[in-house]
């Protein structure tokens, strides 16, 4: 008998072969001069289209969203061209992929920033956190409070990455709502201390993500648009007073708008699966459409959740690195290849595109 885990899943109206999701990965392998995807890039996604669904490393709306040395945009017309090679080498493998679209906000560093400016977020609040500039790992800048005529801009910069996801060949697009980056700083009243229509309340804290939503289905069918949220991670210090009656404001405008998908961090990012279980579920009500689990997946435990319907997917993160054709290994419950840490950020193609199948093990290729 075939396990759940392993039968198509619809979304919208694609079929996903599977339901073994590739998580966002940044792996900060675009090229320098311009953050274009590049040849190499295409070649990693294309190794792992047996993936149900890819969704790409997260891809920054604009200069300003950038918060780590060597990740891609989707602002210019080079990238759109770079993002092409990707989607379409992906696709000439029979595979289907996500753009994770991303505003780091107040995660970034001044160098990193146009014209050595500081970040932009919700509040004047430095985060307690670290970015990676090029060289090492640095404390994150002070960043300026958005004024709320600038907010606008920001809504449009995230249409027009939409619009260039589609023109790039992507089959759907995720909106990055988790993780401590902008939308998520605007989401939690411990990063977002505004006066204005943008802070304060439920209401008010959930505006730019439904205005985000609005502008990005303007451009997709909402089947194909998801978001990522984080209800009980800290990643990048933030925290909420009451996670649930944020999130379920947020689930809502997710349900509202008709969205495909949610991509949910079940407790902290790359870290302990120590989300309330009934919080989870609770919030779940929310949301009618797929629901994608992350968070230190097993293959037993994303067999056991898929069966007892608690996820209709499972998005594996750091095992799709080592393991390309990861969906095979699981499915023959077979060994994983061993993660090189030394080569997970920056470089070229070691412990980047090197990393053997099981059928290039058995054979020695």
């Amino acid at each position: 008998m075939t396990e759940k885990l392993f039968t198509p899943v619809a979304l919208g109206d694609l079929t996903l072969p599977n339901r073994v999701v590739m998580s966002p990965l940044t792996r900060n392998r675009a090229r320098p001069d311009g953050d274009v995807p590049q040849e190499m890039n295409a070649e990693y996604y294309a190794q792992r289209a047996g993936a149900g669904l890819i969704i790409t490393e997260a891809t920054q709306i604009s200069p300003e969203g950038k918060g780590y040395a060597w990740t891609p945009g989707i602002y210019s017309e080079e990238q759109v061209e770079g993002w092409k090679l990707v989607t379409d080498a992906v696709h000439r493998k029979g595979g289907r992929i996500a753009a994770q679209i991303w505003h780091v906000g107040r995660i970034s560093h001044t160098s990193l920033q146009p014209d050595g400016q500081a970040p932009v977020a919700p509040s004047a609040i430095a985060a307690k956190s670290r970015t990676f500039d090029g060289e090492s790992f640095v404390e994150t800048s002070t960043p300026r409070a958005l004024e709320t005529d600038e907010i606008p801009r920001l809504v449009e910069d995230f249409r027009k990455a939409a619009e260039n996801a589609k023109k790039a060949g992507f089959d759907a697009v995720e909106i990055h709502g988790a993780n401590g980056y902008l939308i998520d700083q605007f989401l939690r009243d411990s990063s977002n201390k505004r006066t204005d229509q943008y802070g304060g309340s439920v209401e008010n804290r959930t505006r730019l993500l439904k205005e985000v939503v609005e502008a990005v289905t303007s451009v997709w069918d909402p089947k194909k648009v998801g978001i990522r949220f984080g209800p009980y991670s800290n990643a990048n210090d933030v925290s909420d007073s009451d996670p649930l009656a944020l999130f379920s404001r947020a689930y809502d405008i997710a349900e509202e708008a008709g969205l495909g998908f949610l991509d949910i961090i079940e407790g902290q990012t790359g870290g302990e699966r120590d989300a309330p279980e009934d919080g989870l579920a609770e919030l779940r009500k929310h949301f009618s459409g797929l629901y994608i689990a992350n968070n230190g997946y097993t293959r037993e435990l994303a067999i056991e959740r898929v069966e007892a319907g608690k996820a209709d997917a499972v998005a594996f993160g750091r095992p799709y690195i080592s393991n390309p054709d990861l969906v095979e290994r699981l499915k023959q419950d077979a060994p994983l290849n061993e993660l090189d840490k030394e080569n997970l950020y920056g470089g070229r193609e070691k412990g980047y595109t090197d990393y053997p199948t099981l059928e290039e093990q058995k054979t020695g290729a």
